[in-house]
């Protein structure tokens, strides 16, 4: 009988009790219900059986790991109800494509999506949810793992086994459907209590709880110029025959990734030359406030914008709202005592309106500079006046907020929400989540500018995140324009520079677990050289070789 320590007590239990039995017993403690286990030190999958003696803590739905179980439980549901209702010829072609606010949007090749079909599998997958169907995992030898993915027409899944180093994959089970999923799965369909699946353009959309608020099902607002911005990027990937990281895979060893990098940032650039003549169509604007999350590309598509706009007869001048900082005595704080500059008032917003307005009205105005070793704003005789052609490039993280350009008229105000908004699949089931290639965008920059940890970086994403969730994307739908700066080929690029700055983590730092999942993701890609890249790519910005100071 193995003796398993939980909370500083220890218990027996027969050898071959499965987690789960052991999570019912303790659910009762926890506010969200219990996805997973962490059992001397690994993560551990409920339906697992328990072997020996150690000492077992809980993960649960509030948990960033227990959020992403569940909802890659839930994506497993929905492929085996479309399955069911459309039939395994007609349903093999579901695609997870992308999220949209809380939703995943699904499109199903081939199949024209009606509202009556969407209600069929939405019935479906309340069926198997109520049937609490067990899903089990098998280890398969990789021929005999292709062998069930080829009958089930997974050709996605076969690309990408292709590379895979290993002899041997796991199998999840959902009675006669068989797929392969990048992580932990719950132990049966019981599990997905909360959801919502509804029509949305040509597929559907299936809304699941949050980590923050993993009891309740908040639909998100309409969020349309961001979903044809996503499915923008979804064409040009499908345009140049890369749905998904095994086609990369395929394009790179066969010696067609240099001519597929200059087509991607050929597509970019032209995106950003609409960009710029969209501002240039419109005189009265002085303002273009560019705003994103954490490691967007910001720097970059500014400078290059600012190059497009110089090639229609504009004079752009580039701002940082980094400057308006507040001396950092002023700052506000967070509950646990550390400065908070992502909020509005970090920033002397009154300061940069009055600047603003009096640039405007003509007027010559000394712009400050803030010292981020003093914490203090300075004034470096760096004087600006603003002539017939000229226009500010204002960039920071508040630039969509109306608050922080109150005074200025809507007129002269142009807004640019950019965002590395990944729609490249690991394959058709297992989407590529857009925070995860920002993630590893910052990794890679942080320690290559700043110095800074994976270690550290991992850590602060939360408080990051906390931030975009409060002062970004509640704006995002208001901005004139949108801008995806991902790169369909970028994380074969940043791989070399990522794997060895996660691997320095180690198995006692509370970022281990993180670190070995986004290890585990890389392991899916055949690298890239950076020396293919252009100098003023986006990718540059992180990996280093910028023509631009970034």
């Amino acid at each position: 009988m193995p003796k398993v320590v939980i909370n500083g007590v220890e218990k027996e239990y027969l050898k071959g009790t499965t987690y789960e039995v052991i999570a019912k017993e303790y659910q009762q403690d926890f506010d969200n219900r219990i996805a997973a286990v962490i059992f001397n030190g690994k993560i551990r999958e409920l339906m697992k059986p328990i072997k020996k003696d150690g000492e077992l803590s809980f993960i649960t739905y509030a948990d960033n790991i227990g959020n992403k179980t569940m909802r890659r439980t839930a994506i497993m549901i929905l492929c085996k109800a479309i399955r069911d209702v459309l039939g395994e010829k007609k349903g093999s072609g579901e695609k997870i494509e992308f999220t949209i606010g809380n939703g995943y949007y699904c499109t199903i090749r081939g199949v024209q999506v009606t509202g009556e079909m969407v209600e069929k599998i939405a019935d479906r997958f309340s069926e198997i949810v109520n049937a609490a169907i067990p899903i089990t995992k098998k280890v398969y030898p990789l021929d005999e793992a292709i062998e069930i993915f080829r009958k089930q027409g997974m050709t996605d899944k076969i690309a990408l086994l292709k590379y895979r180093r290993s002899s041997e994959i796991n199998i999840y089970r959902l009675e006669n459907f068989y797929d392969y999923f990048y992580g932990y799965m719950l132990p049966n369909t019981s599990y997905i209590d909360k959801f919502k699946i509804e029509k949305y353009h040509d597929g559907l959309l299936m809304t699941l709880p949050t980590r923050t608020n993993p009891k309740k099902l908040v639909v998100s607002e309409p969020r349309e110029k961001l979903f044809k911005t996503m499915m923008l990027s979804s064409d040009w990937g499908s345009m140049m025959g890369i749905d998904n990281v095994g086609d990369l895979n395929n394009m790179v060893c066969e010696g067609r990734i240099n001519e597929m990098i200059l087509v991607q940032e050929a597509l970019q650039e032209r995106r950003i030359g609409e960009i710029a003549m969209e501002i240039f169509r419109r005189p009265d604007v002085k303002f273009v406030m560019i705003a994103g999350p954490s490691s967007s590309g910001k720097t970059s598509f500014a400078n290059r914008l600012s190059i497009q706009l110089r090639a229609n007869g504009m004079v752009p001048h580039p701002i940082s709202l980094d400057n308006y900082f507040v001396d950092r005595e002023n700052t506000p704080l967070n509950p646990d005592g550390s400065y908070n500059f992502e909020c509005l008032e970090a920033l002397d917003v009154e300061r940069f309106n009055r600047d603003m307005m009096r640039l405007l009205a003509g007027e010559r105005v000394e712009m400050p500079e803030f010292n981020f070793v003093t914490g203090k704003r300075e004034m470096k005789g760096d004087f600006l006046q603003l002539g017939q052609n000229d226009v500010l490039v204002i960039e920071g993280i508040h630039g969509l907020n109306e608050k922080m350009s109150y005074s200025l008229p809507a007129e002269s105000k142009f807004k640019i929400y950019i965002s590395a908004l990944t729609t490249l699949s690991i394959d058709n089931h297992n989407r590529i989540a857009t925070t995860d290639g920002r993630l590893l965008r910052r990794i890679v920059r942080d320690a290559r500018t700043r110095g800074s940890s994976a270690q550290r970086t991992i850590s602060m994403w939360g408080s990051v995140r906390a931030g975009e969730e409060a002062n970004i994307f509640p704006f995002q739908e208001d901005a004139d324009a949108m801008f995806n700066s991902a790169q369909i080929y970028e994380l074969a690029v940043i791989k070399p520079y990522a794997e060895p700055l996660l691997f320095s983590i180690g198995k006692d730092e509370p970022e281990y677990y993180e670190a070995k999942r986004l290890l585990k993701f890389l392991d899916y890609f055949v690298s890239v050289d950076s020396s293919m890249l252009p100098r003023n790519s986006i990718c540059r910005e992180f990996v280093g070789g910028s023509c631009f100071k970034v």
